[in-house]
């Protein structure tokens, strides 16, 4: 246990917490029409996710600097990632079914699954997949739809600065809605784009192993054939 797992260890314990305060458990949810106009429960769970989100980055950037790399972390952290994920899109529709309904949550999660059956497959055939462009893209993508979906269970629309000319008015259901839809689309292009590197790899390593297994064939010695000639014949 070092300091890189114990982060990633607060992510995981993250996920029970979210889970709590975005239920109807939570002590201060439709909390007063003050301060935050009973927007208590959605930023304190935007805040929790978001912090959460932080520490993907910080546990692996920590471990490569301290030469901290051990394989709980390798099993740990995108074991903390899905479980984030999966927990965060699963609570959305029951929280805000208007904004994530059903079918986005099956596919985010089949996603998921997708990518870690590649990934065990292909540890098992020797060789990794790195994450593309694409991948991290997804990544902030989810970020940004989980919060604005929480936000936008309180609220339609912001407005700043309201005494300069009016205000900037801020549309938050809008963003979310934008966000989980781009965030399904990029999802679905990412899964395709690692299938297509994955079967690619695959089939390098599947001809590389038979060209070893028939070395290492060719290297044994072939058992001596019987003479067909008659004995008298051999001088």
């Amino acid at each position: 246990m070092n300091l890189p797992n114990s982060i990633t260890l607060s992510r995981i314990a993250a996920i029970p917490l979210l889970l709590w305060i975005l239920s109807s458990a939570f002590p201060l949810q439709g909390h007063g029409q003050v301060g935050l106009r009973g927007g208590e429960q959605e930023i304190i769970a935007s805040l929790i996710f978001i912090l959460a989100a932080i520490t993907d980055g910080v546990d692996g950037y920590l471990a490569r600097k301290r030469g901290q790399i051990t394989t709980m972390g390798m099993l740990l952290d995108p074991l903390a990632d899905k479980l984030m994920v999966s927990a965060a899109y699963i609570v959305l529709v029951a929280y805000n079914p208007r904004i994530v309904p059903p079918w986005i949550a099956v596919l985010v999660i089949g996603r998921e699954f997708l990518v870690s059956g590649l990934r065990s497959i292909a540890a098992t055939e020797g060789f990794t997949i790195e994450a593309s462009e694409i991948g991290k893209l997804k990544t902030v993508i989810q970020i940004v739809s989980v919060v604005a979906a929480i936000l936008a269970h309180r609220w339609d629309y912001w407005i700043w600065f309201p005494s300069f000319h009016g205000g900037f008015v801020i549309g938050v259901r809008f963003i979310a809605l934008t966000a989980i839809y781009w965030m399904t689309i990029v999802s679905i292009i990412s899964a395709i784009d690692y299938f297509v590197g994955f079967w690619k790899k695959i089939d390098r390593a599947s001809e590389t192993k038979r060209k070893r297994r028939s070395f290492v064939l060719s290297r044994k010695a072939k058992p001596s054939q019987p003479s067909s000639e008659h004995p008298s014949r051999i001088s």
